[in-house]
């Protein structure tokens, strides 16, 4: 069974529902808008493996996960259980800030300014002041008890920059690690490069490139309330944990090993396929 679903574009527009209804009668599929908790929760899915990797040392008690989209930043707090290899979703947050969105609101890459990226910093900050009041997530990186999980286009770029890859390799790039100095020095790189050298980057082009600077202020941001020395770059998100669910549903092993002793806790969900540019 396919499902399509649509997200934050579709959840925000006021015409949001009139599209989904078009665009099901020109294509026959069911399109469903998913919530920001869901689209959190599909986040951590297909992340799952990376939070219990001994690969990037302990067994920490706790995962913060950002996915940063076009219309939004989805932002997981997550519970885990090393012994287990569970994790759960202790709480989200759906920010209305994405790549697009934000350049939009504060104008094209060509004529960016650093007053207009510090800006774009300070407004996606705001945002997070809340979360983080409730959550107290500083004292648990204090602790030492948290791994930070990046998964978005911004985060893969920051990587295969500093990786100096000659072209993007998504398996030398997900699953690796992100020192957040590294990513500091990267993001001040592109800030200097201009749009034209953005454009021209093997790791960007130039569909991506107007895009570039937004994500790293999301990012930035992020990072500035919750400073973390390293972070995990995952090349996956919302349409692999919906692969991750269907298979689950649909394959005899999945199920098996769903309900094996350490099976990793799955939020229930129906089976769904993202539709590409929803």
């Amino acid at each position: 069974m396919f499902q399509a679903v649509a997200t934050e574009a579709c959840r925000r527009a006021i015409n949001g529902r009139a599209f989904i209804e078009r665009a099901q009668a020109a294509t026959g599929f069911e399109i469903h808008i998913i919530s920001g908790r869901e689209e959190a929760s599909l986040a951590v899915e297909s992340c799952a493996n990376l939070i219990h990797n001994n690969r990037f040392g302990l067994p920490r008690a706790r995962a913060l996960l950002f996915d940063i989209g076009g219309g939004s930043t989805e932002i997981a707090w997550i519970r885990t259980e090393a012994a287990q290899q569970t994790e759960s979703l202790i709480g989200y947050l759906s920010l209305p800030v994405g790549v697009i969105t934000l350049s939009e609101q504060f104008g094209p890459m060509e004529t960016m300014t650093p007053a207009r990226y510090r800006a774009m910093v300070e407004h996606t900050r705001a945002y997070l002041h809340e979360f983080e009041s409730v959550h107290r997530i500083r004292s648990e990186i204090r602790r030492n008890q948290v791994r930070l999980i990046g998964t978005s286009g911004t985060v893969t770029t920051l990587a295969s920059l500093i990786l100096n890859l000659p072209r993007y390799a998504r398996a030398a790039v997900d699953g690796s690690l992100l020192p957040a100095g590294s990513a500091r020095l990267a993001m001040r790189k592109l800030q200097d490069m201009g749009l034209s050298n953005i454009e021209a980057h093997p790791c960007i082009g130039p569909e991506r490139a107007p895009f570039v600077l937004p994500g790293c202020a999301i990012f930035e941001a992020i990072h500035d309330i919750w400073p973390m020395q390293d972070i995990i770059v995952a090349d996956r998100g919302l349409r692999d944990g919906m692969i991750l669910r269907m298979l689950r549903k649909t394959s005899p092993m999945f199920r098996r090993t769903a309900r094996a002793p350490h099976a990793r806790h799955v939020l229930s969900t129906s089976s769904l396929m993202q539709a590409s540019g929803l």
